[in-house]
């Protein structure tokens, strides 16, 4: 319904209005075809309802692709204020870019509904490092520490605790 919606949208050229239709939209759409900077595209896309697309749909990857364009990230090393304008696409991330931004992106992760095995190993690879807000240790945890932690079930597990305080 929705592409059939963008075609009826877009059947005299691109609207520069798109603030006036619904975001999920945006999702059928390429950040060129965005009147406003990409990233203000990627932050609406990530507004946007992910359901529409299955978790595996090749659109998914693509907008997560054209996203690390725009936003001009080199490497896997991903930042909180690049994390915040992905929005859901940080559930698209593989396994590299999970390790490589460290802790970053461990409560975005936690809106995730599911990972693949690849994206799990490398949640247990970060938590285990103690390179996270969370630390080595029980002892330094606070509940507003723990909740993200709590959220990323079932990746972290009791075994994936233990060896984090070691």
């Amino acid at each position: 319904q929705l592409s059939c919606l963008l075609r009826m949208v877009t059947v005299h050229g691109i609207p520069q209005d798109w603030d006036n239709y619904p975001q999920d939209l945006l999702l059928f759409l390429s950040p060129s075809d965005y009147a406003g900077n990409c990233s203000q595209f990627f932050i609406n896309v990530g507004k946007a309802n992910e359901d529409v697309l299955p978790k595996e749909a090749p659109q998914r990857q693509q907008l997560l692709l054209e996203a690390l364009e725009c936003l001009g990230i080199p490497g896997t090393q991903i930042n909180k204020t690049n994390a915040e304008v992905l929005g859901w696409l940080v559930c698209e991330l593989d396994g590299d870019y999970i390790r490589g931004s460290g802790g970053t992106l461990l409560k975005d992760l936690s809106q995730c509904g599911s990972f693949l095995p690849e994206q799990e190993e490398a949640i247990r690879d970060v938590l285990s490092s103690g390179n996270t807000t969370f630390g080595y240790g029980f002892s330094s945890w606070t509940l507003p520490l723990i909740k993200p932690m709590v959220l990323l079930r079932p990746e972290v597990q009791p075994s994936s605790l233990i060896k984090t305080q070691k």
